[in-house]
């Protein structure tokens, strides 16, 4: 853990961690393909926000030992589950998208191939006292041609950067927002890709974002964001953020900073 630990100080990310069994990962897909019966894939594309509170199999999945073991060695031993949400791009179909709520992932215009812009999570997020904390827990194989993540190791070290208005269109993030590539410098981006069962996380101040899916291939995944306890919600009108769904994810919470949102 000594070793993860460093490694994602310096780099910001880490990558390819094995976290579900055969088994495990076999449920939790035919549990998501119910899902995607009862609601349709256009809702579940990106409307299944938070849903770790309905379902008792999602919340395990956010509780999984596997993952609060990776958690934990980075926040500490007392955390929080800030939010959850299935992110799922569909093969290519001309399916209407609109923005998404602040700081989401949310439906690219008509006819526009979905992509998610450069950007950094804690700009949506407000959040002080500690960063947060975002995993991928892949529920399928996520490859460069049906858009994995893509990180910029290292520039969470530099702190918030500017986010304007994206020039290309499909950008999948709220209000359009993208940081400039002359400060991303993209040529330094590194692919992450993950075999279903595996997960990555990334510090929130990491520059990240993904490509459309121009495969045949879903890519389906669990976000889930974490903090240390001794974090705190601000108010911050660019971040007009609550969290009513967060709940203790190991450990004591002796701040409650959570309990009342």
């Amino acid at each position: 853990m000594a070793k993860l630990q460093e490694t994602y100080s310096q780099q910001g990310y880490l990558s390819a961690m094995p976290i579900l069994n055969d088994t495990e990962l076999r449920e939790a897909r035919h549990a998501f393909s119910e899902l995607e019966r009862e609601f349709g894939e256009e809702y579940t594309a990106y409307s299944l926000h938070n849903v770790h509170l309905q379902y008792q199999w999602v919340m395990g999945l956010a509780k999984h030992p596997h993952v609060l073991q990776v958690v934990k060695a980075i926040l500490g031993p007392d955390t929080i589950l800030l939010d959850s949400r299935f992110i799922c791009k569909y093969p290519i179909v001309n399916i209407p998208v609109k923005q998404g709520s602040e700081g989401e992932e949310g439906k690219p215009e008509e006819n526009e191939q979905p992509y998610v812009a450069w950007h950094q999570d804690m700009r949506y997020w407000g959040i002080a006292g500690g960063s947060v904390l975002s995993v991928w827990l892949a529920l399928d194989d996520s490859l460069k041609e049906n858009g994995a993540l893509q990180v910029i190791p290292g520039s969470h070290c530099s702190g918030m950067l500017p986010h304007h208005p994206a020039t290309r269109l499909g950008n999948m993030l709220s209000v359009n927002q993208a940081i400039p590539d002359e400060l991303v410098e993209p040529e330094k981006a590194v692919l992450c890709p993950l075999f279903a069962g595996q997960m990555s996380i990334h510090d929130g101040f990491l520059v990240h974002a993904s490509d459309p899916n121009t495969s045949q291939k879903r890519r389906c995944g669990l976000v889930i964001r974490y903090v240390s306890t001794s974090a705190y919600p601000i108010e911050d009108p660019d971040r007009p953020r609550k969290f009513h769904a967060a709940v203790l994810a190991s450990g004591t919470d002796q701040f409650s900073h959570f309990s009342n949102e």
